[in-house]
């Protein structure tokens, strides 16, 4: 039994309103032929595609054997229409490249049957609607009443409840249209059958009741029918849907039977396709490019932020518009006005706090990571390495003082990173933190890869050269040799003794040790003075240092840049690992020169004095540095100084501020001169 009740239905196209059915009220037998009269616009389809739930009412409830379909979702109605309802079309719909076999299984197929259980039914439905001798043939083969025949047989082979039919006679002749009523009638026998139809004699003929409509409304009803009142409640019907394998054999059943059109759309597609493809693999090839060659260049040229910088182009810029300010305001050419270039240069630079950059670095608020491979940090602190020999004579090879005569020295001493980036002759290098971004552009030809501080690598060039300087410093060749070139060069004289193009095997690098000691570790207190000395230029106590304090660094593997890396030239030479930094900070932090100047910031540790103290005056009483041997006056001036008090001399008012005594006067030995 099916109930309409106040069923409404309104369309709305901008701000056209049309209300195809206004409140329908309507009760349907179990068994019975209803035939559906009314002009066009009358709202006959529009109560048809509602009872088969082809369109939702608006307002109102359809009720199906007592089950509401207020609260259907889209799967109780897909059930609904394959379980419940049957229908039949004016315009067939059937399928032209499948048989009517096939056509009237597709329902059996969409609910999920079996193959031969839907192949037995499609028969049994098309030999009830007579086309027993037809399964076989496809519906181009087929008069319309026998397409009509092949329509009702696929909406019979559900065995619905419901049987729908829109027109079922309107593409039909008369001879035709009754084959089809008969039919239909026989159908309505056991189940209900709807019939949306124009033509009243076929209606009085074959329907067991006619209802008119009219402007959305029931105008009559030949046999109204009250059922029972009952309260109307919800039940999911559950899904019915095909299998995924019977989907795809669906699908391949159709793109098969459709070769040509099937072979043209693939062809046609796989250009779209490809042109896409291609588009995208030009478009990503492009990006990576662009993206290597920016890493590369960055490495090659990092992103450099110094503790003091200055714009060059706005100093130029500065500059030219000074110089033609000057050129507009000069009259008779007499005036000659000062062109401030190196005013300019040192008054512009700026200082940088490195400290809260870093801090903000690693806070969370930055997400610079996402577009750095990786941030290093430089402290300006050079490793002192020495090349120590089997009598403990030792070469200073980091920082290198070799060319100190010819002007350029390394970094030793420099606190200004802006000036420590300009010029080094040094062989070492500190490797990354990130070890992987360096790793992955060198190949190990040799040995391992330094994992501990005291560990280091020679990094051979593209080529797989050693730079002469890095074999200088190892010592494979003679050290004398470099000093013979820079004493010729700087006298301006050829050096005729040059060795040999060497030639090296990896062997021959692995196993180089070198011995380095913390800075720190240079300096002791004098008492008297209260001042710290340097004794770096103090042989003997270099020899002493570096044979009880001094730790080995070792050279433990050989690399060279591998096939198409980008590397830089910093990175040739000497590696060593990037913790050695840390450990000579954290040795440098307990050592007891630093211990004392944490302790009195403001006093210069070296002087003794304030770093604000500009005076020249020294606290220093220089007159105890010296003592006089008359004896040797005597015989040289030939005057006798007996009676002459030198004790009383006093020297306290010269100033000796100007003279560098460390390199030649230790702490031990003040005094004794």
């Amino acid at each position: 039994m099916l109930q309409i009740k106040g069923i409404r239905k309104v369309y709305k196209t901008g701000s056209l309103v049309q209300e195809a059915l206004k409140g329908v009220s309507l009760n349907l037998r179990d068994n019975e032929f209803v035939a559906i009269l009314g002009a066009s616009g009358s709202g006959k389809t529009t109560m048809l595609n509602i009872i088969g739930g082809l369109d939702r009412y608006d307002d109102g409830d359809l009720i199906i054997n007592g089950v509401s379909t207020k609260r259907y979702s889209d799967r109780d109605w897909d059930s609904y229409r394959n379980h419940t309802v049957g229908f039949v079309f004016q315009s067939y719909n059937l399928i032209p490249h499948q048989t009517i076999l096939k056509n009237v299984e597709l329902a059996l197929t969409i609910g999920g049957i079996n193959s031969r259980t839907r192949t037995a039914r499609a028969k049994e439905a098309l030999e009830k609607v007579g086309l027993k001798e037809h399964i076989h043939k496809k519906p181009s083969q087929l008069s319309g009443g026998q397409m009509q025949r092949v329509a009702i047989a696929r909406a019979l082979v559900n065995d619905p409840d419901i049987l729908l039919a829109d027109e079922p006679t309107g593409a039909l002749d008369s001879d035709t249209s009754l084959q089809v009523m008969d039919l239909l009638k026989e159908v309505a026998q056991d189940r209900l059958v709807v019939m949306v139809t124009h033509n009243p004699e076929l209606a009085e003929k074959y329907a067991t009741r006619i209802v008119t409509l009219k402007d959305g409304e029931i105008t009559s009803d030949s046999d109204p029918f009250t059922p029972e009142e009952g309260e109307a409640v919800h039940k999911n019907l559950g899904k019915a849907s095909m299998s995924l394998l019977t989907s795809l054999l669906l699908s391949f059943n159709n793109l098969w039977t459709k070769k040509a059109r099937t072979i043209l759309v693939s062809f046609a597609g796989s250009i779209g396709i490809i042109g896409i493809a291609m588009i995208l693999a030009m478009s990503h090839g492009a990006n990576e490019y662009i993206r290597s060659v920016e890493e590369e260049s960055l490495q090659d040229y990092p992103l450099q932020i110094t503790d003091a910088s200055f714009n060059l182009a706005s100093l130029y810029t500065d500059s030219m518009s000074a110089a033609q300010s000057a050129s507009e305001e000069r009259d008779d050419g007499k005036n000659v006005e000062e062109w401030r270039t190196l005013t300019q240069m040192l008054s512009g630079v700026k200082t940088n706090d490195l400290k809260s950059l870093k801090a903000f670095f690693e806070s969370d608020e930055c997400d610079i990571d996402d577009y750095v491979q990786t941030i290093e940090y430089d402290y300006n602190l050079t490793p002192r390495i020495y090349k120590v020999n089997d009598k403990g004579d030792y070469r200073q090879v980091n920082p290198d003082i070799s060319f100190s005569a010819l002007g350029f020295t390394s970094t030793q001493g420099t606190t200004n990173g802006l000036l420590s980036t300009l010029s080094s002759s040094d062989s070492f290098f500190a490797m990354p933190e990130k070890e992987d971004l360096f790793r992955n552009n060198f190949d190990l030809k040799a040995g391992s890869w330094p994992e501990n501080y005291n560990e280091c690598v020679v990094a051979l060039s593209s080529n797989g050269r050693v730079p002469d300087l890095t074999l200088y410093a190892m010592e494979l060749k003679d050290p004398k040799e470099l000093e013979g070139m820079i004493d010729a060069f700087t006298q301006g004289k050829t050096y005729d003794d040059v060795s040999e193009l060497g030639h090296y095997s990896y062997d021959d690098f692995i196993g180089i040790e070198f011995t380095m000691v913390p800075a720190s570790s240079f300096y002791t207190y004098d008492k008297k003075y209260k001042v710290w000395t340097d004794h770096s230029s103090d042989t003997d106590y270099m020899k002493k240092l570096l044979q009880e304090k001094g730790e080995s660094l070792k050279i433990v593997g050989v690399i060279q840049p591998a096939e198409g890396a980008a590397t830089s030239s910093t990175n040739i030479g000497i590696g060593y690992h990037h913790t050695l930094t840390n450990h000579i900070i954290d040795q440098s932090k307990d050592s007891a020169i630093v211990k004392a100047q944490m302790k009195t910031p403001d006093i210069d540790v070296f002087t003794n004095k304030r770093f604000d103290d500009n005076s020249q005056d020294s606290d220093v009483d220089m007159s105890s540095l010296f003592s006089v041997d008359e004896d040797a006056i005597k015989d040289a001036f030939n005057f006798d100084m007996d009676g002459l008090d030198l004790s009383s001399l006093d020297l306290s008012g010269l100033d000796f501020s100007d003279i560098d005594l460390s390199s030649s006067i230790s702490a031990d030995d003040l005094g004794a001169v």
